[in-house]
């Protein structure tokens, strides 16, 4: 008998080199692929890196994810399994991580729990590792929970700084890292949550 195949949702905010990352990342993939990339802002160009690959998009209004008797069938409509948050800025409301309570991922550009939580995204947060001379920083890829940023981790993985590193060569760095794991992790949980209970 042939295995599912669990189908992603995307929600991303800004520009989306992670959200092409995923998607070519899974583009050969025979059970896990990107059915839907879904954006709060319709200028967010994660849209057209996923027209580009042939991935529906959808802009939802912050009235619309709110509502969870419009965004759950929206989903359900695409048949999503599995979400994926990748520099999505939006709170997720409380349904929404209870719906998909072990099924929602995502990731923080820092090693939680520093530097998570209310307003520590983007730069945000590099600049806060730049300010207190942190010799590390890092990616945490987690679960998504009604509590900001304090879902269970999944994966962490570090890069060295120096004292020398601007805020710009500390976020290239990070994001470096986010280019290499995220696909992997991701892979890696849909896996746990979908496949490796059944056997």
């Amino acid at each position: 008998m042939q295995e599912s195949y669990i189908r992603l949702a995307i929600f991303a905010s800004g520009s989306g080199s992670n959200c092409e990352n995923i998607i070519r990342y899974f583009e050969t993939s025979h059970r896990i692929g990107v059915s839907l990339v879904l954006s709060n802002r319709a200028d967010a160009y994660a849209l057209v890196r996923a027209e580009r690959l042939g991935v529906p998009t959808v802009v939802v209004s912050k009235e619309q994810l709110a509502d969870e008797k419009v965004l759950l069938p929206l989903l359900r409509s695409h048949g999503i399994d599995f979400i994926v948050l990748a520099g999505f800025l939006p709170l997720v409301p409380n349904y929404l991580a209870e719906t998909y309570e072990k099924r929602m991922l995502n990731i923080h550009p820092s090693l939680l729990p520093k530097y998570g939580g209310k307003g520590m995204w983007g730069r945000h947060v590099h600049e806060a590792v730049k300010k207190a001379g942190e010799r590390q920083t890092g990616m945490t890829v987690h679960y998504v929970t009604p509590v900001c940023d304090e879902g269970g981790i999944v994966a962490q993985f570090s890069v060295d700084l120096s004292p020398d590193d601007s805020v710009e060569d500390i976020m290239e760095k990070e994001h470096r890292l986010e280019m290499e794991h995220f696909p992997k992790v991701i892979e890696m949980a849909v896996e746990e949550a979908f496949f490796r209970k059944k056997h």
